[in-house]
């Protein structure tokens, strides 16, 4: 059993060694235990303090891509170097890393797929009211749409199985929490939810600016998402609503019509029919979106199928040297 814990960076030589330091070196059960950290074109002693703490693995990004893309790029070297676990931690040294074998435990024992370490909200300090509040409110509106039950779909620490993360595809290039929940769902991973701590807060996060900028960002990557995996029932909904608009329209110009004073309303009526072929045609792009749909379920089961191809050469190679 190998477990490789990666950790996404930008510039973060103040709080990363405190973070490679609270990983622990041993868990029952596993085998081996490896850390990776990707380097998302930071311009500080980042690569300098990880290669200070003999980190196994640098990904190194010459340019910032984002924390999506960072994330990924981590997953995807994690799989090629032969990873039946993969963690996910911050480097700003927020999750405990003591924590780790209770992460990773739901996977060793074949229940879980997909393990998302989920923070006492409430109890964190340093959240104001209305970020706790909003936290919960975004689990509660990622858990409806994904049929899981997820408390903190916001945090970054979690592991994920080989299957899963064979599977995982980060298209945002914002934040991946929301979408790989979402992801597990529409992909019928099995996801577990575990309670952990959190440390003191080292700095601000800088994933985004402002509470709105990010609300505006996450509701923006929601709807993307749910529209990807669910385009027949998201533009029938927004279609239904625009003919019930039209139609509630229409009922108004007859009642007008009936009464001998349809010529003053004929603007209801012009309006009533655009609103009904706007909907008439959002449900048929529902239905043209829907048939694109199972293109891209192909797609991603044969990329799938490239990345498990990459696995076993690795494998052979390791067996290779060491008999060597």
């Amino acid at each position: 059993m190998k477990v490789i814990i990666q950790i996404p960076c930008l510039n973060e030589e103040a709080t990363l060694a405190l973070t490679l330091r609270d990983i622990p070196r041993a868990i029952q059960g596993v085998d081996e235990i490896e850390t990776l950290v990707v380097d998302d074109g930071s311009t500080d002693r980042t690569i300098e303090i990880a290669e200070e703490h003999a980190v196994n693995h640098i990904v190194r990004l010459t340019k910032t891509h984002g924390l999506a893309q960072a994330f990924m790029a981590g997953l995807d070297a994690c799989i090629k170097l032969g990873a039946d676990i993969v963690v996910n931690t911050d480097a700003d040294n927020q999750y405990h890393g003591a924590d780790i074998p209770r992460l990773i435990e739901p996977i060793i024992k074949g229940d879980a797929d997909m393990v998302i370490g989920c923070r006492p909200i409430d109890d964190i300090e340093h959240f104001s009211w209305g970020k706790k509040a909003l936290q919960k409110m975004g689990s509660w509106v990622v858990s409806q749409l994904s049929d899981l039950e997820v408390s903190d779909v916001t945090s970054g620490f979690r592991a994920y199985s080989r299957e899963a993360a064979l599977q995982i595809n980060v298209l945002s290039d914002f934040t991946y929490t929301l979408e790989t929940v979402i992801q597990a769902g529409k992909k019928n991973l099995s996801l577990v939810c575990v309670r952990v701590g959190t440390n003191k807060m080292l700095r601000p996060s800088r994933l985004f600016n402002s509470t709105s900028s990010y609300v505006k960002r996450s509701a923006s990557t929601i709807v993307r998402i749910y529209s990807m995996y669910e385009p027949l029932k998201v533009f029938s909904y927004a279609g239904a609503v625009l003919c019930a608009a039209g139609a509630a329209i229409s009922v108004r110009y007859l009642y007008y019509l009936s009464r001998g004073q349809g010529q003053g309303h004929v603007q209801s009526l012009i309006l009533a029919a655009v609103l009904l072929i706007l909907g008439f045609q959002t449900i048929v792009t529902g239905l043209l979106a829907d048939l694109t749909s199972a293109n891209r379920r192909l797609i991603e089961d044969m990329l799938r199928r490239v990345r498990t191809l990459e696995i076993p050469r690795q494998s052979d190679d390791r067996r290779d040297s060491s008999n060597q």
